[in-house]
């Protein structure tokens, strides 16, 4: 199978609506082609039909046999692409960096950064007690290992 190809036919099903987007295309073993979309709004079980239907008709079994699988992220998997972050902003997400790990909720995103925010509990400055302050923390998707987006029940 041609990963140039495939990849073409998946963003050609998703041009049809403008609210999705493709997080991850893997070939795996035995002619397995994984598919994994998204949406600014989640994504739809039809939707993914849609999608894998319009593969399939565009690819010949008789020439190459395959199984196609389109599926939508796993709310326990990391944030993969720039848009996921920003469908999430609101969120509190998890975000590990190589020498910590930052809880907050999400504010912002830029080409480069994201900056979460979170209130902590602080000695006050003068005299006993502590005070809660509002923290933020601005990071560069280059500095970030893994961010995944903490749910809470």
């Amino acid at each position: 199978m041609e990963h140039d190809k495939i990849k073409h036919l998946v963003e050609e099903a998703l041009s049809e609506n403008k609210d999705l987007f493709l997080i991850d295309l893997k070939f795996l073993d035995e002619n397995k082609i994984y598919v994994e979309v998204d949406g600014d709004q989640g994504i739809a079980l039809s939707e993914c039909i849609r999608i894998n239907r319009y593969v399939e008709s565009k690819l010949d079994r008789e020439e190459e046999d395959f199984s196609l699988e389109v599926t939508s992220p796993d709310i326990a998997n990391p944030l993969v692409v720039k848009r996921q972050y920003t469908k999430n902003i609101g969120r509190i997400l998890v975000v590990k960096l190589s020498e910590s790990i930052v809880e907050g909720t999400l504010k912002e995103v830029t080409d480069d950064t994201i900056m979460l925010e979170w209130t902590a509990r602080e000695p006050k400055p003068i005299g006993k007690g502590k005070v809660t302050v509002t923290k933020n923390k601005t990071m560069l998707f280059s500095e970030i290992k893994e961010a995944k987006v903490k749910i809470i029940f």
